[in-house]
């Protein structure tokens, strides 16, 4: 899976924390429980198993994957 580009879309997402309970290396939430990509979790998405699994997971769809 290398060469994928994750994002969030912060206008989109509610907090719900689907992503960062699915793929904690890759996501987090910040002060207001948004969900953003952790510093250096780009690099990370490359082998982690189950940030696809994470972009299925968030109800509204705020985290998008675009395999380069």
């Amino acid at each position: 899976m290398s060469g994928v580009d994750v994002q969030v879309n912060r206008e989109r997402c509610v907090g719900a924390g689907m992503c960062a309970l699915t793929a904690p290396e890759v996501f987090t939430q910040d002060d207001d429980g948004f969900s953003e990509v952790r510093p250096g979790g780009r690099a990370a998405t490359a082998g982690h198993p189950l940030v696809r699994d994470a972009a299925r997971a968030c109800p509204v769809g705020a985290v998008t994957l675009t395999d380069d």
